[in-house]
């Protein structure tokens, strides 16, 4: 009973490591996706923004660029050291196991030597045959019978059950010395993630002094800039707010600070939303250099910026497709600013600001990926970016939730 009982616990034991073992893996193939994200990131970060070192860039927009890759390099590492992290978890439990497992064969095979011992005692055909003649009836030589092929077919499972957990010993000592490489691999790759995240830090320093002098200046450079895309972002607003109240002048309803929406516009905000976190990005490729909402200024920490949307880097000459099937509700040219395209799915609405060129006009109805212009690529900088943004309604929404991975 007291064996019976010890191989149950150790059964449990070894059925729990083994649920822990399947969801570390699910964990370890979610970070390695992961981590396989960052790299393309970086990849692009160092294609789009780093490639054209004979554009003359400004000390501040030098600065933006090495905070973007890196905020990515530090996830990277931050990835890395969580799958280190649990590769150490699983060696730890690995060795548990294997440690268990080698008392576990070890009292197996005292076991059967035991049984093999006892056996071979009493192993001639003359004893077996004096065993089952001295029966007292029929019956009882039936059940001496049975007894003798039971307790066969058990030294029988005995000795596979010793040659299944060698078996499992030495798969587990094989993932264990893999596991143990994993790691040593992982750890020398964070360590070039992190010098490089050193030298680009050291750099990114060495800028920051040089403009130490000049904090005042920028510190209005950016404010300028701010108030201006403020300025579009009212307009933005106002042409939202006039597009709603038209939908209810034509609904005959009072004005309100929502759409209303014919049979077909609810279907298509209804498989707007049915979209969320699955919407394709509005560039081919590219790289979000500004995140949504209100943050310090990556340099300038003191002063805030404000963004309505997220701000995407790409390639010279990309254009600019539609997330969704919509209708064309405005293109905005504002003065000193280029063309901002709106576009109308239901009750929300995309923006996409920074056009060089328009290929749609007002009224038109798109679908999702449609180029709807070129993107403009500033002539100094040689900078090429995006800012979009999504509404509902007139509300700002963060773009990350609903593309797909930004």
């Amino acid at each position: 009973m007291q064996s019976f009982r010890k191989h149950c616990i150790l059964l449990f034991l070894f059925l729990s490591a083994l649920g822990m073992a399947q969801s570390n893996a699910a964990r370890q193939k979610s970070l390695e996706n992961q981590k396989k994200r960052l790299q393309a990131e970086i990849k692009q970060i160092n294609g789009l923004l780093f490639k054209n070192s004979k554009k003359e860039k400004s000390v501040l927009s030098q600065v933006e660029d090495l905070s973007v890759k890196i905020s990515v390099r530090n996830d990277l590492v931050k990835v890395n050291n969580e799958q280190a992290n649990l590769l150490t978890r699983q060696i730890n439990v690995n060795q548990r196991n294997i440690t268990n497992l080698r008392k576990e064969l070890e009292l197996l095979k005292m076991d059967y030597a035991e049984m093999i011992r006892k056996s071979y005692k009493s192993n001639s055909s003359q004893n077996r045959l004096m065993f089952l003649f001295s029966s007292e009836d029929f019956l009882q030589a039936y059940k001496r019978i049975q007894y003798m092929k039971q307790y066969a077919n058990f030294r029988k499972k005995q000795g596979e059950e010793i040659a299944e957990k060698t078996k499992t010993l030495q798969e587990l000592n094989a993932r264990l010395l893999e596991q143990k490489a994993q790691k040593e691999n992982l750890v020398k790759e964070n360590r070039k993630v992190q010098q490089a995240l050193e030298q680009e830090r050291k750099s990114q320093q060495r800028l920051i002094s040089s403009l130490k002098s000049k904090s005042r200046s920028m510190a209005q450079e950016i404010k300028t800039k701010q108030r201006k895309a403020a300025a579009i972002d009212r307009e933005i607003d106002r042409l939202i707010r006039e597009a709603i109240a038209a939908s209810n002048r034509a609904a005959g309803k009072k004005s309100q600070s929502t759409f209303t929406l014919t049979p077909e516009a609810k279907l298509l905000a209804k498989n707007f939303v049915a979209n969320k976190g699955k919407l394709p990005w509005p560039v081919e490729k590219g790289v979000v250099i500004q995140r949504f909402g209100t943050q310090p200024h990556p340099v300038v920490k003191t002063t805030m910026i404000k963004s309505n949307g997220v701000t995407i880097a790409t390639s010279p000459q990309a254009e600019a497709r539609a997330v969704f099937e919509g209708e064309v509700m405005s293109i905005l040219s504002f003065k000193g600013s280029n063309p901002t395209v709106l576009i109308k799915h239901g009750n929300f609405i995309t923006t996409y600001k920074n056009m060089g060129k328009v290929y749609v006009k007002k009224g038109e109805k798109v679908v999702a990926k449609q180029p709807i212009g070129e993107i403009f690529s500033h002539p100094q900088t040689g900078k090429t970016t995006l800012q979009f943004s999504v509404f509902s309604n007139s509300t700002p929404q963060n773009p990350k939730s609903w593309i797909y991975r930004m």
